[in-house]
């Protein structure tokens, strides 16, 4: 269940997949965190972590609590929308600042053969991002592609000021449609594991059975040169 309005002390908890307790996680946080600064300074710091220091993987989902966990994200060092926002909203509630993870619909126009033979489809259910609590407002923050990634796909990287919103541009650098949003789904507490292993299960299974391996900035590297 959506919980836009709420409380925002109840986004300050961890759970199963926002598990800033995980040791990892704390590892993380300690790197990253800038102790002293004001809360936004410390949340964009960690924006600009998640982004590039975790790389962008599409390939390798698993659909379970652990799977898509802060906390698995990190150990890994990379992931995919869902859980680096996941990972964000958890270094953020670290340190006692309100983050939720939300989600949205997107037509991405931008992606590998590979991928479009994968999903048979550019529209990205349950795209990830995650919503901060600062000067008190709520901002959205899209960390999933780092850097390089963008360079090689030729996009703006997507820059975050803890004041307005941060979301994919709609062309990228030559002009071409990057990225269309659809519908928003709500921000969340936790990450809605059950709607999304369903709509993931019902829309994407042909792809579930073929993730697990592959470069996805390699194949990038290929197409793009």
């Amino acid at each position: 269940m959506s919980l836009l309005g709420d409380d925002p002390t109840r986004f300050l908890d961890p759970t199963a997949t926002i598990d800033f307790t995980h040791p990892r996680v704390q590892a993380f946080v300690r790197e990253h965190d800038l102790p002293g600064a004001d809360a936004r300074t410390r949340a964009v710091n960690f924006y600009y972590a998640v982004r590039d220091a975790i790389r962008y993987d599409p390939y390798r989902i698993e659909l379970s609590a652990e799977g898509l966990s802060a906390g698995r994200c990190v150990t890994l060092g990379r992931g995919w929308c869902v859980t680096k926002a996941a990972l964000l909203a958890a270094c953020c509630r670290a340190i006692g600042i309100p983050a939720r993870p939300g989600y949205a619909d997107v037509r991405n126009h931008l992606s590998t053969a590979r991928m479009r033979d994968l999903m048979r489809t550019d529209e990205f259910r349950w795209h990830g991002y995650t919503a901060i609590l600062l000067d008190g407002k709520w901002v959205k923050s899209t960390p999933a592609f780092n850097v390089e990634l963008c360079m090689k796909f030729h996009l703006r990287p997507l820059e975050f000021d803890g004041r307005e919103d941060s979301i994919y541009h709609p062309f990228d650098l030559e002009g071409r449609q990057h990225m269309e949003y659809l519908r928003y789904r709500g921000e969340f507490a936790d990450l809605p594991l059950l709607e999304i292993t369903t709509d993931f299960m019902r829309f994407y299974a042909h792809m579930l059975e073929r993730l697990g391996s592959g470069d996805f900035e390699a194949e990038i590297s290929r197409e793009t040169r």
